[in-house]
């Protein structure tokens, strides 16, 4: 009777902790729906924080503009080397410019300055709104009467939204003058050349459906950095905790949009 009872109590405690993990679960998830539903009754009703917004974007811009710049050049310039001898099998390398553009305005060129912005911004932001709550700021504010939410969560949502479409478009053509590089290199081709061969053939749904990427990475980019930072508990530990998960967060849900825009803007095609 004893040696049942014992066997009973771990699958027991098993299912119990599974029931929680799950109620855990959902609970976060209904959590990050009223945070989001939060953010668009606020971010678009006055007053607009729009000298914190502008200061924000200034930050985000500026955070990442070094490292997406050394990234975009190194990935048009091996892309590039790395598909010449495929191409060159079929004695096709006159198509060597049309396929980096292809592969650059469709997929790298937002998918890697989200990427970047993910580690760079996303974690920045969590330290930051992690250290303010942990350190009672937040609650400083809103017991003097201010909307914490609104400048410290609203503004840098819309500044990861607002520039990382001019990030992702500064790392295409970042990423166009390390393609021609290698390809002038080898080929001696001219850059008016190589120009023409890399827009011929775009059409007017790979520069959307690029738009559209950068819009939604960098709104899920500033959302969950914010989330994670101003939700932050456990004093530096959660700080620490918050931006390692402002990180992996963002780059598990940029993956899966990733993922999601490809099959839409597929059926368009």
């Amino acid at each position: 009777m004893d040696s049942s009872n014992n066997i009973e109590e771990p699958v027991h405690k098993k299912r119990n902790g599974f029931k929680n993990s799950l109620v855990t679960f959902f609970a976060d998830l209904y959590k990050i729906h009223l945070f989001i539903v939060r953010f668009f009754k606020e971010a678009f009703v006055p007053p607009f924080e729009l000298k914190e917004v502008v200061r924000q974007c200034y930050e985000v811009g500026v955070r990442s503009l070094t490292l997406i710049s050394v990234t975009g050049f190194i990935v048009g310039f091996i892309f590039t080397k790395q598909a010449r001898p495929s191409l060159a099998s079929f004695g096709a390398n006159s198509w060597l410019p049309s396929l980096v553009s292809i592969a650059i305005m469709r997929a790298l060129a937002p998918l890697v300055t989200a990427l970047i912005a993910s580690g760079k911004v996303g974690s920045s932001i969590g330290a930051e709104l992690g250290s303010m709550r942990v350190t009672e700021q937040i609650d400083a504010m809103e017991v003097s009467g201010t909307k914490p939410f609104k400048y410290l969560v609203c503004t840098r949502v819309l500044a990861t939204t607002l520039t990382l479409p001019i990030l992702a478009t500064y790392t295409a053509f970042i990423g166009l003058l390390g393609g021609y590089l290698n390809v002038s290199l080898v080929e001696g081709i001219s850059y008016t050349a190589f120009v023409q061969d890399f827009f011929q053939p775009l059409v007017f749904l790979d520069f959307t459906a690029s738009l559209v990427k950068s819009i939604v990475f960098g709104f899920t980019i500033g959302i969950v950095g914010c989330y994670q930072g101003y939700f932050s508990t456990k004093g530096t530990e959660g700080v620490g905790k918050a931006a390692n998960g402002a990180v992996v967060t963002a780059m598990f849900l940029v993956f899966i949009e990733e993922v999601i825009i490809v099959q839409i803007t597929n059926n368009f095609r």
